[in-house]
């Protein structure tokens, strides 16, 4: 079994796990406490494993009945050293668990039924939020309310079902490698599992992963150059509606396993909803990236509650290599008598209370480096609708920071079934036109079931389309003058410059009339013969 089918199998055995465990609960709810004893399980192994290697020698060596951690064992033994050890292990790994809480004590527990097993998770996660991490870690689980009664009606029931979906959870895993990589697919796997089942809510959270690689590989290419390949550096990406920060963790992924190799030196994101937010952070340490290396913070976008976006000195304000996002789409807004001065919007105008999705374009855009990439999924009401959208619209292209159009087939997402477009937006564009790209097209997509989604084949067809830029690809792309897109009132609607139409057949018509006549001579002598028999049956002739 290839490393790849191990990660799958361990995906779908967790999978399965929580199908059948979750029972009345809805997939959203269960969700969160799935992952986060899977995040437990990591934490856990990542830390013993930095013990040993610590403590060397030292590191007791336990009988196999011994049902104790050998953590504990040496806690025990030394409690003198404990505070000087727990302060090199922050030095070290960044954070610190106590014996007590590790998933090894907490599957023992739930292995034995103990009926200590609720009170322990519930002062574990307490630990873990204020006292393993440093501040920026407060309130990873906030969200998981262990004393819910969707769990179970009283303590006891509640109890008994969180040791069923612990023990299941350690059993199912125990064969299984859980290294970073290993482990983090199979949260990715289940996050996007989950957000299958959660139907409207998914788009709070989730990017189908075929539409997240499309837009990870073009802002990993060079912005002025796609055709020299992906960057070697990314100094700082930024995701700013995160969701669970699969996206950022994706383009993560394009930089750094590329041939040669290639680094981000930081990831950043932001995200609304609390739930998802602490998700995030989740995801990210699962993935190996630490909390040195990322920064997320939850707040509301269009608000720049952010501090380190809000700087008004020029001088001071923080610029992105690579910007990726899929904002809600066509969120309701309510901008304030002030936000028209807004440093974001005040060249550009305001986008219209109904639909703010070129305020979340404008947000992303202000903070793009000269030599960055933006990409960004909307819905393709951004591409025609009339009004202040259209007099951005202007904007953007008249300054030449529309790069290129990428127009997506509808059912793509679990929580909508609109089609979608991508733009991919630069400061300091090389080329004076724009790449139109038609991907939506029933050729260039796969059906499944209600779900539409995008084959390798295909993209790989929209990224080598963007990365060699033709002037034209009959029926899928085009590369448009902007003297054309003035003609047509700088609307960007796709089929006014990809032609999706099929060309209709040639008919040669001496052939047709030639088979015509071949037809008529056979029908007149199928009529002749069957006159015969009927005269010598003395019927009437037809």
């Amino acid at each position: 079994m290839t490393a790849k089918q191990k990660q799958d199998k361990l995906g779908q055995t967790l999978w399965d796990i929580a199908d059948s465990l979750r029972g009345a609960m809805n997939a959203d709810d269960f969700r969160d406490y799935m992952l986060s004893f899977l995040f437990l399980r990591y934490l856990s192994d990542n830390y013993e494993t930095s013990v040993k290697k610590e403590l060397g020698s030292d590191y007791p060596k336990l009988d196999e009945e011994d049902s104790r951690t050998p953590l504990s064992v040496w806690y025990q033994d030394n409690p003198e050293f404990i505070a000087d050890f727990e302060k090199q292990m922050r030095r070290k790994v960044h954070y610190v668990i106590e014996p007590a809480y590790l998933w090894n004590s907490i599957a023992e527990l739930a292995r034995t039924q103990n009926s200590e097993l609720l009170l322990t998770l519930q002062k574990g996660f307490k630990y873990i939020e204020n006292e393993s991490f440093d501040n920026s870690f407060k309130g990873l689980f906030s969200e998981i309310n262990l004393d819910s009664e969707k769990l179970g009606k009283n303590y006891e029931a509640r109890n008994k079902k969180l040791c069923t979906i612990i023990q299941k959870i350690a059993e199912g895993i125990e064969e299984f490698d859980t290294d970073t990589d290993s482990l983090g697919n199979a949260y990715e796997y289940l996050i996007g599992q989950f957000a299958a089942g959660s139907g409207k809510k998914a788009g709070e959270f989730y990017t189908p992963q075929e539409l997240s690689t499309v837009l990870s590989e073009i802002v990993s290419l060079d912005s002025q150059n796609p055709k020299a390949g992906k960057k070697k550096k990314i100094n700082k990406v930024l995701d700013f509606a995160c969701g669970s920060g699969s996206l950022l963790l994706n383009v993560k992924n394009k930089i750094e396993k590329q041939e040669g190799g290639g680094t981000i030196s930081r990831i950043y994101g932001q995200e609304k909803n609390i739930t998802t937010y602490n998700l995030a952070r989740m995801n990210m340490l699962l993935h190996g990236v630490k909390d040195s290396e990322f920064e997320i913070f939850h707040g509301d976008t269009l608000k720049n509650d952010w501090d380190i976006l809000n700087e008004m000195n020029p001088a001071k304000k923080v610029e992105f290599d690579a910007i990726v996002a899929n904002p809600p789409f066509s969120l309701r807004w309510n901008p304030s008598e002030t936000t028209a001065e807004d440093f974001r919007f005040k060249n550009y105008g305001l986008a219209p209370k109904s639909a703010a999705d070129f305020a979340f374009l404008l947000h992303g855009f202000h903070f793009l480096s000269d030599e960055g990439t933006m990409a960004i999924i909307l819905p393709h009401g951004v591409l025609f609708r009339g009004g202040a959208e259209q007099r951005i619209r202007t904007k953007l292209l008249k300054d030449g920071n529309i790069d290129t159009v990428i127009g997506l087939p509808s059912n793509l997402f679990f929580s909508t079934g609109i089609p979608v477009c991508i733009l991919v937006l630069k400061k300091c564009k090389k080329e004076d036109d724009v790449l139109f790209i038609n991907a939506s097209d029933e050729e260039n997509f796969a059906k499944e079931k209600r779900q539409n989604f995008l084959r390798k084949k295909d993209i790989k067809r929209i990224v080598d389309t963007y990365q060699n830029r033709p002037e034209i690809e009959e029926r899928y792309a085009r590369s448009v003058s902007m003297e054309e897109i003035e003609k047509n009132d700088f609307n960007l609607n796709i089929s006014r410059y990809v032609s999706t139409a099929k060309p209709e057949p040639i008919i040669n018509l001496k052939e047709v009339n030639s088979k015509l006549v071949d037809v008529e001579k056979r029908i007149k002598a199928s009529t002749e013969e069957h006159n015969a028999y009927l005269k010598e049956l003395g019927l009437d002739t037809i």
